[in-house]
């Protein structure tokens, strides 16, 4: 008789339009491979997993998702760093995970998620868990791959935003600040500015300068242009706030007088220039909506490889894409990195060379 395989599915951390293709395509892959297979769907992330909420699914229940953002499984953010400290009620964390996963017998849990999802992933795996790890993130700041599903997704609906700006932005003469997500690394604000013509795009990577910045647009004005798109990570820092000693730019934060970053740069062009500006913050939209056809292709394609992994018992390993092939890469090589922009990448020098000033 073959034996039943039997699966966990779970994804933790922000959505993205992309996690439904991406199970999705693990489990048409593994049905395409397997006579006998249970999926086992952990419901809220490791939440789920913690305190064995999960559900049954079957093949049927990956039918239809393939154009459907978000996830059908739910998500939460279970923070890393707490993973090791017991809930209110005293519950070991770690424990608890691998309780439910032993009972439930499972030959493999497949956790989709970004940075931090990963580094919880890499801990089950060093724990004795068979783990296989997905990219999800509309950051795109996973190291070890190329490409993160939700990236391209994210990317195109910032861009629309921006063009949407550009008419308004021209017919009034006037400064947007379009505050693109990415706290700590800028390649969604990077693609999008570029793809939509800003004219300063402003990264957490590279701290800048106000009269700089104020500088650009000048500059933009002698030129008959008076109009300028700011497109800014909301993780983007000026160079005093850049060498503040990391206390004492924390504590500033907590009592940050500014809903955002774009408010506090709006009120400083402003002050010093007298230059009308606007902002524009389009958010939760980055995340939501249905996958573009690029991320439809590579969730499909990272689920499936996902399925061939299981199928041949190879686990502990990150799905990753590098030259557009796919691949793995072990969890703790990619585990507490993060991939940044560098100031010195050959897109930011190619960027400058067509205008765009990254203020500094």
């Amino acid at each position: 008789m073959n034996r039943t395989t039997r699966i966990g599915l779970l994804t933790s951390g922000g959505d993205c339009q992309a996690l439904n293709a991406t199970m999705r395509g693990v489990v048409k892959g593994l049905c395409s491979q397997l006579e006998r297979v249970e999926i086992y769907g952990f419901e809220e992330g490791y939440k789920g997993l913690i305190y064995s909420n999960y559900r049954m699914l079957s093949p049927s229940d990956f039918s239809g998702i393939l154009t459907q953002g978000g996830t059908i499984l739910g998500t939460s953010r279970q923070p890393y760093k707490l993973m090791r400290v017991p809930d209110e009620n005293g519950l070991d964390k770690v424990e608890a995970m691998k309780h439910t996963y032993y009972k439930l017998r499972l030959d493999c849990l497949v956790i989709l998620g970004g940075n931090g999802t990963q580094k919880t992933a890499n801990l089950l795996k060093q724990e004795g868990l068979n783990i296989i790890g997905l990219p999800k993130t509309i950051d795109n700041d996973i190291w070890g791959t190329d490409m993160t599903f939700g990236f391209q997704s994210a990317v195109d609906i910032a861009t629309e935003a921006m063009d949407c700006i550009h008419t308004t932005a021209a017919s009034h003469n006037r400064v947007f600040l379009v505050e693109i997500m990415g706290h700590k690394v800028g390649w969604l604000t990077l693609h999008a500015g570029i793809a939509a013509g800003a004219d300063i795009i402003l990264l957490p990577e590279i701290p800048y300068d106000l009269d700089k910045v104020i500088q650009a647009i000048e500059a933009r004005k002698r030129q008959g242009k008076d109009f300028t798109i700011v497109a800014m990570a909301e993780g983007a820092i000026s160079k005093e706030d850049a060498a503040l000693p990391r206390k004492e730019y924390k504590k500033k934060m907590e009592n940050y007088p500014y809903p955002s970053v774009a408010y506090e740069l709006a009120d400083r062009i402003k002050e010093k220039s007298g230059v009308e500006v606007r902002i524009c913050i389009p958010g939760h939209m980055q995340r939501g909506g249905s996958p573009c056809p690029y991320d439809r292709v590579l969730s499909t394609r990272l689920g499936a490889k996902a399925a061939e992994l299981i199928v041949s018992k190879q686990y502990g390993v990150l799905v990753n894409i590098v030259n557009n092939e796919v691949g793995t890469i072990p969890l703790e090589e990619i585990a507490n990195k993060l991939k940044m922009v560098s100031p010195d990448a050959s897109i930011i020098k190619e960027a400058r060379m067509i205008g765009i000033s990254f203020g500094d």
